[in-house]
């Protein structure tokens, strides 16, 4: 940034706030997988696409009624395993706004 930013203050905050949002882009996306690893599990693993792991984050299995089925959270190796529900579902991984994946019960692989 030149000098000539810092005497006017209004200019110095729209850098800022320039330079805040181009860091932004910069932010690593969510991702989840789910298979089916035997008859009736189904394990997710989460995580973000720099590599880094999901241990703590929300994973909620969800009726297509909205009703949470299984309510969990990633392990400390980013996986959550569940007995596959009787009824339709989808898998929501919500890292916060922004970092959310749902994986419909469609898109789960078979072993």
């Amino acid at each position: 940034m030149s000098s000539h930013l810092f005497k006017h203050p209004v200019r110095l905050a729209i850098a800022v706030a320039l330079l805040g949002f181009g860091g932004q882009a910069m932010a690593h996306n969510p991702m989840c997988e789910c298979k089916e690893i035997e008859s009736g599990q189904i394990r997710c693993t989460g995580g973000f696409s720099d590599g880094s792991g999901a241990p703590g984050v929300t994973l909620d299995v969800i009726g297509y009624d909205e009703t949470i089925l299984v309510p969990g959270k990633l392990g400390a190796d980013s996986t959550l395993t569940f007995e596959r529900p009787a009824s339709e579902f989808y898998v929501l991984f919500d890292a916060g706004p922004g970092h959310i994946v749902e994986i419909d019960q469609a898109d789960i692989e078979a072993p």
